[in-house]
């Protein structure tokens, strides 16, 4: 906490980019601190298995990586703190981070809170996470060799991983509560093209039905109001991102849609202060470039300190 002994860095978050920023300051000697306001690993977390991360070629389970993250930042001396950050402020020579009840200071700051996947908020979507329902084609598509599975979405990603997803699923199903899409005109065009690509417009999703996995879902026409049960292997919903940044505004610059602006070197617009992972704007929302710039973000810290 404050006091005559602030921490060297401060890292907001324990996803992929905050434990890596927090691995490399820590062995660097630097004291450091580490928040998280749920569990370590950040969305990983909820990945039941991760195929495409360097050095496990059998697949390794999300929750089991994360704890094996968070096990290797503490070997090295960091300090982890399960509570929400609630304000960021500077303070002479020093930030200072608050959660409820305490103030932490520290010389540098890396962001690394992440963003939040918009989800349906229907019945059964939390509960069959990573049991049929993902956010991620890239992470997840694989499992689906074979599968008949809706996408939930009407823009670019909608669409791009719709696209991706037909490598491995024998049918996936746009479902869009509209009766024509946002998606750029190409995308629009490759996915009309696409015989494994079928459309179900002016729908939405009521609820994902399955007791321990995926199994169909309600819809329902918002024009007719018109109730449809329909039977799918999986649910793959892209309707947007939302940033952890709710508690920077003011005080770092952001982009419209609020993703930190950095440099190439991973700095904010103030000084001391870096971005890591998908709280940056441009970021690509994979575990290992989170990783990446959780490393860079750590090392410009250091320099940072060094001058």
């Amino acid at each position: 906490m404050t006091g005559e002994n602030p921490f060297d860095v401060l890292i907001i978050g324990g996803g992929g980019a905050g434990m890596t920023a927090a691995l490399y300051a820590s062995r660097a000697k630097l004291s450091t601190v580490l928040f998280e306001k749920m569990t370590p690993g950040g969305q990983i977390a909820t990945t039941d298995v991760v195929e495409n991360y360097p050095g496990f070629p059998e697949g390794i389970t999300g929750p089991e990586i994360a704890a094996r993250m968070e096990d290797q930042a503490r070997r090295y001396g960091t300090q982890i703190v399960f509570k929400e950050i609630k304000a960021l402020s500077r303070s002479a020579h020093l930030f200072e981070v608050r959660t409820a009840k305490e103030i932490f200071s520290g010389k540098a700051v890396v962001l690394a809170c992440g963003a939040s996947f918009r989800m349906l908020q229907v019945p059964g979507e939390r509960e069959l996470t990573g049991r049929g329902v993902s956010y991620c084609a890239t992470c997840d598509g694989a499992f689906f060799k074979d599968k008949e599975i809706i996408v939930v979405g009407g823009g670019d990603s909608a669409l791009q991983e719709s696209l991706f997803l037909t490598r491995f699923a024998s049918r996936v199903t746009v479902v869009h509560r509209r009766d024509q899409l946002r998606a750029s005109p190409i995308l629009q065009e490759r996915a009309k093209k696409d015989p494994k690509i079928g459309f179900l417009w002016d729908s939405v999703i009521e609820k994902i039905e399955g007791p321990t996995k995926v199994s169909g879902v309600a819809l329902r026409n918002v024009k007719t109001q018109a109730l449809t049960p329909f039977r799918t292997d999986g649910v793959f919903i892209f309707i947007g991102h939302t940033p952890n940044s709710s508690f920077l505004q003011g005080f770092v610059d952001c982009d419209d849609k609020g993703y930190v602006k950095v440099t190439a070197g991973f700095e904010t617009s103030v000084k001391g202060v870096f971005a890591a992972g998908e709280i940056r704007q441009g970021a690509v929302r994979q575990l290992v470039s989170a990783c990446g710039d959780g490393c860079g973000a750590a090392l410009a810290a250091q320099a940072y300190l060094d001058e």
